[in-house]
């Protein structure tokens, strides 16, 4: 069975990016097809082994830093790609991807990450940061993009969502109905530790909605000591308001985010996530999570067990979970870990193998 798979962009590895390379190697001989490739970001991944289109996007000026600015070109960049003589086309959705043209017949499975958030829930916060001229361009685009967001997703056969709460977003957005199957957390890659050291662990991308800045605002406060790891748009600013107990380390190799998540108290997760892999990373340490309890976090999580939440997205109320969690909170490793293994990239390669099977084959 000849296979396309289409990627939204190829320039970092991150979570979606966890998961196409768990479908690449369910698929080996599946076909990549996406806007932007940057092959320096992925040249110890098995993506890099798998042939490669990209969309007439990567051919535009400074594609790979800026292809953001591109959106509204990428609905045109999907219509134009030649899937003839593929048997089965998965899209990979958080940015455009579901919006290709497949051959009468062919089963079209999008595995939804996110319907695009800045195109949605999340869009008058994104407004919000410009100024009145690009805000006036980017209704204009934005409506266009939407209907076209809208009106692609009709051609897709199924859809899989990464969570119940992205499910619903596509049930609001789309009006379809969706299967749950969770996205792989590679949990043999964290060994179980059974100690800690004095600090807590905020682990990700460094931009607004992630809400690093209220872990940094709490533990300001508080004075106990957090690390924040990860590279973004607000990595200079929370530099500038953290005080001497917090270290921002920006980008980390692997090894070493691996040996601060073995020995941290706790991962902090204060931001809404559409699903979130890193509590899942911390708990096959054997780590706790202090969660905002909305998002994926609520099915990720289990309260008293694997972490604790929060549930104002305040500096207050995080730090006061912080102390309850000292005080009341008993960390038991081994059954942290198991919880995490539910997650398992294995667990999601048999579930999605299965789904598409029986799909293709009722």
């Amino acid at each position: 069975m000849k296979i396309a798979i289409i990627h939204y962009w190829l320039v970092n590895l991150r979570g979606g990016e966890k998961v196409l390379e768990a479908l690449c190697e369910l698929y080996p001989q599946a076909d990549i097809f996406t806007h932007v490739y940057d092959a320096s970001k992925f040249t110890h991944s098995i993506i890099s082994k798998h042939k490669i289109r990209t969309t007439f996007i990567s051919k535009l000026p400074f594609a790979k830093k800026y292809y953001k600015f591109y959106l509204p070109f990428m609905p045109l960049a999907l219509e134009e790609l030649d899937l003839s003589g593929y048997d089965l086309v998965i899209s990979s959705e958080s940015g455009p991807a579901k919006g290709v043209i497949v051959p009468p017949g062919v089963p079209h499975i999008c595995y939804c990450h996110s319907p695009m958030r800045y195109m949605w829930d999340m869009y008058g916060e994104y407004c919000a940061r410009m100024g009145k001229f690009k805000k006036i361009i980017t209704a204009l685009l934005s409506h266009y993009i939407r209907r076209w967001d809208q009106l692609s997703s009709l051609q897709v056969t199924n859809f899989i969502a990464n969570s119940e709460f992205v499910a619903k977003r596509i049930k609001s957005y789309y009006g379809r109905d969706s299967v749950v199957i969770n996205p792989p957390v590679d949990v043999e890659r964290f060994g179980l530790s059974q100690k800690s050291d004095d600090y807590y662990l905020v682990l990700g991308q460094l931009v607004e909605y992630k809400r690093v800045d209220l872990a940094v605002q709490a533990f300001n406060k508080s004075g106990k000591r957090l690390i924040v790891i990860g590279d973004g748009e607000q990595l200079d600013e929370l530099k500038k308001m953290a005080k001497e107990n917090i270290q921002i380390l920006g980008y980390q190799p692997f090894e070493k985010i691996r040996n601060y998540l073995m020995n941290c108290r706790a991962l902090i997760f204060p931001g809404v996530e559409d699903f979130g892999i890193v509590p899942l990373e911390a708990m096959a340490c054997g780590k706790p999570v202090l969660a905002f309890a909305k998002g994926g976090a609520l099915e990720t999580v289990r309260e008293n067990i694997t972490g604790v939440f929060f549930h104002q997205q305040t500096v207050e109320c995080l730090h006061n979970a912080i102390i309850d969690f000292e005080n009341n909170f008993v960390t038991q490793p081994e059954k942290i870990r198991q919880h995490a293994q539910q997650f398992s990239k294995e667990n999601f390669k048999s579930k999605i193998d299965s789904y598409i099977r029986n799909m293709i084959y009722e």
